[in-house]
């Protein structure tokens, strides 16, 4: 399975493992399966970060990222361009380029956000 990490599923399996479902847990464990962290949830850590609504040290979450063989997903203008196509089911707009991240890569993402469903991408929260 190739499963994309959403923001808060990042920082617990970095940070809280034991806060994420058994199964999501497991998958994340499973060296048969690639686990992805997409740049956009850096960049919405680093934004938290600055204007105070996240504590959190960015450089350790990203030494962390690859101690633990997460692979990095950069944002591409594809990935970009199919924002623009995205129903308006979310508002949030780092969940919404982890939406079309995954549609584009043919990735599941792990989120507990109901709302990520409603576009019809795999998701694992259990």
């Amino acid at each position: 399975m190739r499963l994309l990490l959403d923001t808060h599923a990042l920082l617990w399996a970095l940070a809280a493992p034991g806060k994420l479902p058994a199964r999501s847990a497991a998958a994340i464990r499973d060296p048969a399966n690639s686990v992805f962290v997409s740049a956009a949830s850096a960049w919405e850590i680093a934004i938290k970060v600055a204007i105070g609504k996240l504590s959190a040290d960015l450089d350790e979450i990203v030494r962390a990222t690859a101690d633990v063989g997460f692979e990095e997903l950069a944002v591409t203008l594809v990935h970009a361009r199919r924002v623009v196509a995205l129903p308006p089911h979310h508002r949030d707009p780092f969940d919404r380029m982890l939406v079309a991240q995954a549609l584009e890569e043919g990735l599941t993402v792990v989120t507990r956000d109901g709302a990520v469903r409603e576009y019809g991408v795999p998701t694992l929260w259990s």
